[in-house]
């Protein structure tokens, strides 16, 4: 009968965060943070849009930010995908509206723009990280 090998349990602690990661982590918080004042600002009190239950629209923004502070990959890989709804929201805003809402909406998709760069540096750093770790 063959041997039989047993792995350890506990799998191996990740690399510590080197500056890019803390950087991007940085950006990504910074810029997370930023859109969810900015959707509460525009929607109470700067130019709201009839009702002011549109406030709640920055809720899902609120969801990844433990994650993002955990350092949790996948929460970083969906929020990329999940910030390009506030970047339609603020390409359509800007282009249709008038008024305050214009800079308010140019705003919006800039910071969207830089959370979408901070995820994906941060992403695809990380994931080089850990092919160079495996071999």
């Amino acid at each position: 009968m063959p041997a039989v090998t047993t792995l350890p349990m506990t799998p191996p602690s990740p690399l510590p965060p080197d500056g890019f990661v803390r950087r991007t982590r940085v950006l990504a918080v910074g810029s997370l943070l930023a859109l969810i004042v900015l959707g509460l600002a525009w929607e109470l009190w700067l130019a709201p849009t009839g009702q002011r239950t549109w406030a709640l629209k920055v809720l899902p923004l609120a969801l990844p930010l433990a994650g993002l502070l955990k350092h949790r990959l996948y929460t970083y890989r969906w929020l990329s995908l999940l910030v390009w709804l506030y970047f339609t929201e603020g390409i359509v805003r800007a282009t249709s509206s008038d008024g305050l809402v214009v800079p308010l909406a140019w705003t919006q998709v800039v910071l969207c723009v830089l959370l979408f760069g901070a995820c994906a540096a941060h992403v695809r750093h990380r994931l080089a990280q850990a092919k160079l770790a495996a071999t």
